[in-house]
Parts: C-alpha cells; structure tokens; sequence
C-alpha cells in the first residue's frame, strides 16, 4: 500500500491564487479554512458565475442536476470537482460519469477528497471550449 500523499487538497483540485472558487453542497469548514488560504475569491453555499473551479457535494443522484447549473457559470477552461461519499451502491462514480456526459462535461481525474469523500474532476471536451 502505497504512502499518503503529502500534497494538499488544494493542490490536488488544483486551486490557484486569485481564482474564483465556488463550493456547495459540502459541509467542511477544514476545506473551506485550506480555500481561503490559497484564494481570497471563494463562495461557499453557492454557484458563481465566472468560476474557473466549482466543488460540487451531492449525496443523491438527484443532486446530480446541478451539474447543469455548474456547467453555465463554469469558466471555459474550468473544472468542476464532483465530492461524493464513498461506498454507496445508489451513487457511485459511474453514476456521476453519466450525468456528467448528458451534462456536455467530460472526467478526466479522480482523487480520494478524504477518508469518506472521492472527488471527481470534470471539464469542458476541448472541441467544445
């Protein structure tokens, strides 16, 4: 088993300083504390028009809907990081790729948000940026 990683949250999502970073659905003050650090641009509670990074919490598969909501105010070359609760048969990743596709967004990472989260990346196809 390999050792854990010693780069941040932040820098796995790829945060960077000055970007604007909206967060809902995710109840993590840590999380929040580690955003304000790196950025002084962050929403929480809400969907920001102009983000270039959105962290989206669901834990059904309804909450999947807002990944439209996302994808508008989603800068071009932004990503939205899809946070779900690891181990649940009702809501799984492949569950999350689907609702991403009809979306118009594509994955292109996943990473262990926490002991309890997964986290997948999502993005605009480049022949659609």
């Amino acid at each position: 088993m390999g050792l854990p990683s010693a780069r941040s949250r932040v820098d796995k999502l790829g945060v960077k300083g000055g970007q604007r970073v909206s967060v809902t659905g995710l109840d993590d003050a840590a999380f929040a504390t580690e955003l304000a650090d790196r950025t002084d641009r962050v929403h929480v509670g809400r969907i920001v028009k102009g983000s270039g990074l959105i962290v989206l919490g669901v834990t059904t598969r309804r909450d999947l809907g807002r990944l439209e909501v996302a994808l508008r105010s989603l800068d071009r070359d932004g990503a939205v990081w899809v946070v779900w609760p690891k181990g649940r048969r009702e809501l799984t990743e492949d569950h999350i790729r689907a609702a991403a596709l009809e979306a118009g967004l594509v994955d292109v990472k996943v990473m262990a948000f926490s002991t309890a989260l997964s986290a997948l990346k999502l993005v605009i196809p480049v022949a659609k940026r």
